[in-house]
């Protein structure tokens, strides 16, 4: 989705609708990019030692090649103005135990956004 609002351009993308991690596994990752810079963002990403920064990292791409793309802005000048995780579905499953009975596990699931927007001159991230 991609939002034109009072000439400072921002690009919004929505990926992962079902990213399978914990909600709060993936928040201590978003906390530490919300608000940097774009080229900032990828080298935080890289580094850090989480397996949620990975699929963090490919939405990023993505938002930025979407707003190179479709809008023409500039990677460089673009920075994180929004990120944020929701709790999405849950799957349960059954394993079986002794006795016959059954122990029910929880797999929980997250969906991503992450909105980028365009540096004016006049403007600072955050």
């Amino acid at each position: 989705m991609i939002k034109n609002l009072n000439s400072s351009r921002e690009v919004k993308i929505l990926a992962h609708q079902r990213c399978n991690m914990s909600v709060f596994k993936v928040r201590r990752v978003i906390d530490q990019i919300r608000g940097r810079s774009y080229e900032e963002t990828l080298m935080i990403l890289e580094l850090m030692p989480y397996r949620a920064s990975y699929p963090i990292l490919k939405l990023v791409y993505s938002a930025a090649a979407n707003a190179n793309h479709n809008m023409g802005l500039n990677e460089a000048d673009s920075f994180i103005s929004e990120a944020k995780v929701n709790k999405g579905p849950i799957r349960k499953k059954l394993r079986p135990r002794a006795r016959g009975r059954s122990y029910l596990i929880k797999r929980p699931a997250c969906n991503i956004t992450i909105v980028l927007k365009e540096k004016s001159k006049d403007q600072s991230p955050i």
